[in-house]
């Protein structure tokens, strides 16, 4: 379905999704969006009941503390190029 398709018939296609069914939204013939049913897992979801992945055990940690260096890597760079 086009862009212009869903402007005009969005009230068509969001009875689609409440009926379970997934509408593609294609620009210029490329898929750019879906409108899936909320009841719908997402596919991670759906990985982690298969068994197929483990969640996390702990938050992701913070990052580390920039380390300091003469000279900058903008100076290493630059004189790499010349």
């Amino acid at each position: 379905m086009r862009i212009r398709e869903l402007r005009d018939g969005l009230s068509r296609f969001l009875a689609e999704a409440r009926a379970g069914r997934t509408v593609t939204v294609t620009d210029q013939g490329r898929p750019v969006a879906r409108i899936v049913p909320v009841d719908e897992p997402s596919p991670l979801e759906r990985l982690i009941a298969e068994g197929l992945v483990r969640p996390a055990r702990q938050r992701k940690r913070s990052a580390p503390r920039p380390v300091e260096a003469s000279p900058t890597v903008s100076d290493l760079v630059a004189e790499q190029r010349r």
